[in-house]
């Protein structure tokens, strides 16, 4: 009965609380003031954005709010956004913070933990949360992170809570109780989980929330925003309204700095959440550091075709035309239209191999990075996991005997380590194996598709040009420079890849062992070289936020030198 009347309470205060319109919030990585009052200004005009969230390098943290700094920020870009009719400014908190943060006597706890069933320590955090929020008198709210975090709440020692779900909800009602309870402000909560064990807890500690004012805002994607994950599936199962958190700043995906100019999966994505009744919003990323920001470039798109499904447009090829039309004039959309097009089969053919992403947070790095073996597979999410690779490759591939077990360098497949516990059933079941695997097929399909992204990423670039008649200097200045690094890139990543993954197809001598073999290889690695100069010589405009495309070039040419010294050929 109790569970009952909590539901019921819940939904009134949503039904109040959404009452003049949905949620429509921007969320703002970067500290580059002028350009996230660019974003403030342009969301407010262009989108009816109702809310913006303060993120990451402007405050990841409230604690960072002692900072003159900080508070300086906060406080300058939620007044501009205020005025600009904007009602929600909201910081982004995490929390527990690291362990050194609180006081020492909290910390008796065996192995210095703290002890969550002392009370003082409870009277500590809400004092603490007080004195913070008073530091930001113009944010209208925070954005909590509860998992995850420095201090994990959940690592903590406690005689009286048995399990996870408890300790989460425990310290979120804490912080509730304080900026909902006190001082009557927002408080969203993020969730996301690394495993489906962390999703069974999520969803007992929110079963266990005390204040139906808590709102929750959810990925699109399960674990992390990969254009290959499914639809976050926990979005249905909660019965709660919720916001889902969108990346379109392309975290994994080419940060912008290559054509991110597609408007599915995000646009599809939302349309399919609308179906779930309690989905009252979404929150969009719309940079990834620096000067990355989406507005004011072709990338934008992004955001204009989420926001449009948002609005109930079920038909999405036609925003294309739209958008072009709108920002580049409509005698351009006859090229632009095909070459914004191509940009997420160009991503997914290039950054991602055979299904998975392979490149380290958008950078070039298929040897070191360990993540893209393991966590980060979309096959962990799908059922069964499986993956159909279209364009030149066209096959179906089980995702870890057909491509993990094959294009992962053998560190990444030892038993005992970090990466079998990442994805410990797989080892289980035996579809990993502790030796190289790379064979014929899978090189030439991963040649394939490579070759493909290049290709296609040429024919954009041709397409662009033939558009420049048409379209303003300043425009052009814009989108050539863009599509231009985004050709630049499938290249770089087509050559690489036929040098260190046919370099680890040589290394298992025998029938691998051939002229023909090295030949290619040696190719591709002046390729490389040359590719490498044309980026560091690269003239044209380049965001850079926490992908350095520019870096690239030195991380091509350290997997050009892996692949030579294996072949024998020279540096």
């Amino acid at each position: 009965m109790k569970t009952f009347f909590a539901a019921l309470l819940a939904c009134l205060f949503f039904l109040d609380a959404f009452s003049e319109g949905k949620v429509r919030s921007i969320v703002i990585l970067s500290d580059n003031i002028p350009l996230a009052e660019l974003a403030i200004e342009k969301s407010a005009e262009e989108y009816g954005a109702t809310q913006i969230q303060l993120s990451h390098d402007i405050i990841h943290n409230l604690r960072e709010i002692r900072a003159p700094k900080v508070r300086e920020n906060v406080a300058r870009l939620a007044k501009f956004a205020h005025q600009k009719g904007i009602k929600e400014v909201l910081a982004w908190d995490h929390n527990l913070y690291g362990l050194d943060y609180y006081p020492k006597n909290f910390r008796s706890a065996a192995g210095g933990r703290i002890d969550l069933d002392n009370p003082d320590f409870w009277e500590w955090f809400k004092s603490d949360y007080r004195e913070m929020m008073s530091r930001a008198p113009d944010i209208d709210g925070i954005v909590l992170t509860f998992i995850e975090t420095g201090a994990r709440v959940e690592a903590q020692h406690s005689s009286k809570m048995k399990t996870t779900g408890e300790k989460l909800a425990k310290a979120v009602n804490e912080i509730a109780s304080v900026v909902v309870g006190e001082m009557k402000k927002k408080l969203y909560i993020r969730t996301f989980a690394y495993s489906k064990d962390e999703y069974r807890n999520i969803t007992e500690c929110i079963g266990r929330l005390e204040y139906p004012e808590i709102i929750l805002m959810v990925k699109e994607t399960p674990h992390d925003f990969f254009l290959t994950h499914p639809d976050n599936p926990i979005i249905a199962k909660l019965d709660r309204p919720m916001v889902v958190e969108f990346d379109l700043g392309n975290e994994y995906s080419g940060q912008g700095v290559i054509a991110n100019t597609w408007v599915e999966p995000q646009a599809r994505r939302m349309k399919n959440f609308l179906k779930n009744t309690n989905v009252v919003g979404y929150a969009a990323r719309i940079d990834r550091y620096g000067d990355t920001s989406i507005f004011g470039t072709p990338n934008e798109i992004q955001l204009f075709a989420l926001d449009k499904a948002f609005g109930g447009e079920t038909s999405f090829n036609g925003l294309y035309g739209e958008f072009i039309a709108k920002n580049y004039g409509k005698d351009a959309v006859e090229f632009l239209k095909p070459a914004f097009e191509n940009a997420l089969e160009i991503a997914k053919s290039s950054l991602y191999t055979l299904g998975t992403n392979t490149a380290d947070h958008s950078r070039l790095n298929y040897a070191e990075n360990q993540w893209a073996y393991n966590r980060h597979v979309s096959g962990r999410w799908l059922n069964p996991p499986e993956v159909f690779v279209g364009g030149a490759v066209n096959k179906k591939f089980r995702y870890w005997e057909d491509v993990v077990n094959k294009i992962a360098p053998v560190r990444y497949k030892k038993r005992n380590s970090v990466y079998e516990r990442e994805i410990k059933d797989v080892f289980e079941n035996g579809l990993i194996e502790e030796r190289e695997c790379m064979d014929w097929t899978i090189f030439r399909d991963i040649v394939s598709e490579k070759y493909y992204a290049s290709n296609l990423a040429k024919e954009s670039l041709r397409l662009v040009e033939s558009a420049k008649p048409h379209l303003k200097e300043a425009d052009y200045a814009k989108i050539h420079p863009l599509f231009l690094r985004t050709y630049i890139t499938a290249s770089l990543h087509s050559e690489v890849c036929k040098a260190y993954f046919g370099a680890r197809l040589y290394s298992r001598g025998g029938e691998f062992e051939s002229g023909e073999l090295k030949n290619t290889i040696e190719a591709a690695a002046g390729e490389i070289a040359r590719l490498a100069k044309e980026i560091k010589d690269f003239k044209g405009s380049c965001p850079k936020g926490q992908y350095d495309w520019r870096g690239d070039a030195n991380s091509a040419l350290r997997h050009r030198n892996i692949a030579l010294k294996i072949v024998g050929g020279e540096n």
